[in-house]
């Protein structure tokens, strides 16, 4: 691994999923201290590593522009980024995706290094091909395992989300215009990618009056694209006063999420961003396996129906979404009380 210049890291999506593959950049970095390192991802999820320090450089796969051209377009721009991967004359390259169009970027790049796992023909774009354990550990754990198999030392399991001073700033704005220094603030996200992983919105709430009553806290509702109306429906559902948060892009709702005390949240992004911010995560699980895409760090809380026999389908949506109904407000207090417990927050006032 010596006569190491220039590096590749691929992850194209999803924003979650790519939070996850931060963890590599610090051992990266510290085993190539004079290195560029450059990482490409979807435009959609560019903000989360974009204007990272450890990073020379972020390459944006455009595709939802892609998305929207004829197929001779979209040959003609493949065509013309593909070129551009193979022109940087990178050394290392890893694919951290591993789906077809990765692949051939990975092996397009005519690195002296490509690194990937072991899925299906994919893996004849590598020639450096790892068995992945994707079933049997954290998915940022997994991520190390490239690392470990091209001798570059783990020093590090953080996740690496950088936020800038605007982003910072506008935080502390939204703080103070709607004055919640010196109040408790827990946060409720009920966005989720798949239908699967919904919770009711009525039972969000439910849940935000029922945390007003036991903690006094201000509740801030997250919403992304498309999610606004939802969040406005919760806030009038609930008796309390509610707070929704502002329109955001990446960085600003990472740096809000920083400040709040604690996030009740689905599987999904913000959760992942949460918990990269440290930020104490009470998260509800159904289709997906907390053990491989929970919350990554310490104290945090899962809540799922262990009397299924469903659990962790990885069904995108589902006629009977049991694993998710059978949760109760009552099942997120008893993990809300425990998180605030282990992170030594506050007390109930009830």
């Amino acid at each position: 691994m010596r006569h190491i210049d220039k590096i590749l890291i691929i992850k194209l999506r999803a924003i979650g999923d790519v939070v996850l593959s931060t963890i590599v950049l610090d051992n990266i970095r510290a085993a190539y201290p004079e290195a560029r390192i450059d990482f490409l991802t979807d435009d959609i999820c560019k903000e989360v590593v974009l204007g990272n320090p450890i990073l020379n450089n972020v390459l944006s796969y455009e595709r939802k522009t892609i998305s929207r051209m004829t197929i001779l377009g979209k040959l003609i721009k493949d065509i013309k980024f593909l070129s551009l991967i193979r022109n940087q004359n990178y050394d290392l390259v890893i694919d951290y995706f591993g789906n077809p169009r990765s692949a051939i970027m990975t092996w397009l790049s005519n690195a002296w290094k490509r690194v990937g796992y072991d899925f299906r023909i994919r893996r004849w774009a590598y020639n450096v091909v790892i068995n992945s354990r994707a079933n049997e550990l954290h998915e940022a754990d997994w991520h190390l395992d490239a690392l470990k198999s091209i001798g570059i030392p783990v020093l590090s399991n953080k996740l690496n989300f950088h936020v800038g001073e605007g982003s910072k700033n506008f935080a502390e704005n939204f703080w103070q215009q709607t004055e919640l220094y010196d109040q408790r603030v827990i946060a409720l996200n009920f966005s989720g990618g798949w239908p699967s992983k919904r919770w009711p919105l009525d039972r969000f709430a439910h849940l935000a009056d029922t945390l007003v009553a036991a903690y006094r806290a201000q509740i801030l509702i997250v919403w992304g694209p498309g999610d606004k109306e939802k969040a406005q429906k919760i806030q009038h559902l609930a008796t309390c006063p509610v707070l929704l948060l502002p329109d955001t892009n990446l960085k600003q709702l990472a740096a809000i999420l920083q400040k709040v005390d604690l996030l009740v949240t689905t599987d999904s992004g913000p959760m992942h961003i949460a918990a990269a911010m440290g930020t104490p995560c009470v998260a509800l699980f159904g289709p997906t396996n907390p053990k491989l895409q929970g919350p990554y760090g310490q104290g945090h809380q899962i809540v799922s129906d262990n009397t299924l026999t469903c659990l962790g389908c990885n069904r995108l949506d589902c006629e009977n979404i049991a694993c998710m109904d059978t949760i109760t407000v009552g099942d997120i207090m008893t993990a809300v009380q425990k998180c605030i417990t282990a992170n030594q927050l506050y007390e109930s006032l009830t």
